[in-house]
């Protein structure tokens, strides 16, 4: 399969950081909503998500600690501390950089709307794109969260800049070590994973032209296609767009792996756990660029 290459003249600027973006993620509206419910989030999904992101970042830390910064909360509320005192004598970046694409709570993050930041588009692909505001949250030890957001466009007035098309321009220009996304099911299926003969695809190999394949598991139809469906009110793709964004990521030769939220299997994609072989009992899928 073909990922579309189209060329994009990006304005993004030069960007180096002290410390390298160990990991992107990005939280699927499926994962931390209830779809079927107006405007209604899973906050028990949510909780998971960011304790486990929280666990993430303080690997290899100093402290072995990410403050808080929700002064809202009352004591005895979160384990996360978040008093001013708390922040006294403490380095600004004493944890593994993450960038979160959607939202979280009970990390030390920053909201920034890619529409207030100068993030705009040409035919829907990203023409301009400030990152000069996520390199400076990133030095001061916050976790800038991104997400999808109406931008103006070039040619259309207006449009919608998906969550998936920001990671990968991130990716893209912070070179980090992995990329998460983040589900309401185990990974990638050859067929809508409601179908009860679905098969979890493990792993998914990208070419050095943009088209992938199947890796793992074997199929007799070696060029066997991805039957996707897309809700009514998704406006961004679905799935195969979150493919082919993935794709265009792991051909950078930044692995990426898709999984399920709040699980183990999600806090091992986290940790960087998956380097190498993939461990026979995890269940989602890689996304990596081959040679071959």
């Amino acid at each position: 399969m073909e990922v579309s290459n189209t060329k994009q003249q990006h304005q993004s600027a030069s960007i180096s950081l002290t410390k390298p973006v160990r990991c992107i993620v990005k939280l699927g509206g499926a994962a931390i909503t209830c779809k079927n419910e107006l405007e209604t989030i899973n906050e028990e999904n949510l909780k998971t998500v960011s304790s486990q992101l929280r666990q993430s970042m303080t690997t290899g830390s100093n402290s072995g600690e990410v403050l808080g910064m929700d002064w809202s909360k009352q004591p005895g509320e979160s384990e996360i501390s978040s008093t001013l005192s708390d922040f006294e004598d403490r380095p600004v970046v004493d944890s593994s950089p993450f960038i979160v694409v959607h939202g979280a709570e009970g990390i030390p993050s920053i909201g920034m709307s890619p529409f207030s930041c100068g993030w705009s588009t040409r035919e829907r692909n990203i023409a301009s794109a400030d990152l000069s505001a996520v390199a400076k949250a990133i030095e001061s030890g916050l976790v800038p969260v991104l997400h999808g957001d109406a931008v103006l466009d070039d040619l259309l007035d207006c449009t919608i800049l998906s969550g998936d098309a920001i990671i990968s321009h991130l990716a893209a220009h912070l070179k980090p070590e992995y990329v998460v996304f983040l589900t309401d099911v185990s990974g990638v299926y050859d067929r809508p994973p409601s179908d009860p003969n679905a098969v979890l695809l493990r792993e998914i190999a990208v070419a050095k032209d943009g088209s992938w394949s199947i890796e793992k598991p074997t199929f007799q139809n070696k060029n066997k296609q991805v039957e996707t469906s897309v809700a009514a009110h998704d406006t961004t793709g679905g799935m195969l767009t979150k493919i082919s964004e993935a794709a265009a990521i792991a051909k950078l030769g930044i692995d990426v792996y898709i999984v399920k939220a709040a699980t183990s299997h999600a806090f091992k994609a986290f940790s960087g756990e998956l380097k190498g072989n993939l461990p026979e009992d995890w269940l989602g899928t890689a996304i990596r660029f081959s040679n071959k």
